[in-house]
């Protein structure tokens, strides 16, 4: 059998991803870096888009999804006037307007952003009709039809107006929430048209900003052995958000090996903040983190054990 080429790494690195490069291409580098054997990312970023792009190593891919699911917090500048193909600086013109929205009417219009809304992704975007992506069917000239899908929006706030052509937002949402089609769409809503000029990430569930490591800074080391595994977070800090419920070691074995616990048994442990009817508990043995597991129908099953 092949061995795997690489060293056998698990763990999380929070990367200040730079413009220009896609998600993938920053996954590859920083693998190489560490010579690591196995790696993804926690949430792709347009390449025009910078910020937190949460790298998972080995044992951390498995809680990928959890990560996505969590929210996030971005900024970004809408640029009033213009509309693009990819709803973005890096697209083609595609239509211009003389409007210019007064702040009066930028802030009228956000309401009807935030909250459960439908939204229609950008044509230049992974979403799949009959089995192509959206972005393929665009490259080639055959527009996609992209029908809304459901959205959530927590905070959408006017931050700045640097001129009468921008305005910078900030933006707190769920997953799955385009930040071209919410600008697209706002300025659509303020009689205008307009697209991202620029695209800032500030956290995805527990990671931020403040974590971040720059991928010059990783990778200025040049040929020198591989980057010290020192940089990585445990694969439970992915977990953070989750609310944890305290088990017994029995509790924790029995778990472990596929059994569930009756919420009975757990009466005064469940935290408050835990859904019982399908939400998500992180189940602790002392400060060792036994896995994620589902509350449903009076139980607690293990979903994903680490």
């Amino acid at each position: 059998m092949r061995r795997k080429r690489g060293r056998p790494l698990d763990g999380w690195l929070i990367v200040d991803k730079p413009p220009g490069l896609t998600s993938t291409d920053l996954v590859n580098r920083v693998r190489r870096a560490f010579d690591a054997q196995k790696a993804g990312h926690g949430g792709t970023l347009d390449p025009l888009a910078t910020g937190v792009l949460p790298v998972a190593f080995g044992a951390a891919t498995k809680t990928v999804p959890y990560v996505m699911d969590g929210t996030k917090l971005y900024r970004f500048t809408l640029r009033f006037g213009e509309a693009r193909d990819t709803d973005d600086a890096d697209g083609q013109v595609s239509a211009v307007t003389a409007a210019r929205p007064s702040d009066a009417q930028i802030t009228a219009a956000l309401p009807a952003f935030i909250g459960s809304i439908m939204q229609v992704p950008p044509a230049y975007s992974a979403v799949k009709i009959a089995g192509e992506r959206a972005y393929d069917m665009a490259r080639e000239g055959r527009p996609p039809v992209l029908e809304p899908r459901p959205a959530r929006v927590d905070g959408f706030s006017l931050v700045e107006r640097p001129s009468p052509d921008t305005a910078v937002f900030e933006v707190q949402s769920g997953k799955g929430v385009y930040m071209r089609a919410l600008a697209r769409d706002l300025a659509l809503a303020c009689g205008t048209l307009g697209h991202v000029a620029a695209l800032r990430r500030l956290r995805v569930g527990p990671f931020t900003i403040e974590q971040a490591i720059s991928l010059d800074k990783l990778l200025q080391s040049g040929d020198t052995p591989p980057v010290s595994p020192d940089l990585l977070l445990p694969v439970a800090t992915a977990l953070a958000d989750i609310p944890a419920l305290a088990l017994t070691e029995a509790e924790a074995f029995g778990l472990s090996h596929g059994q569930a616990i009756s919420l009975v048994e757990l009466m005064g442990r469940i935290p408050r903040t835990a859904d019982p009817d399908g939400g998500l508990a992180r189940a602790m043995a002392g400060a060792r983190v036994i896995g994620l597991c589902r509350l449903e129908d009076g139980w607690l099953r293990p979903e994903r054990l680490l």
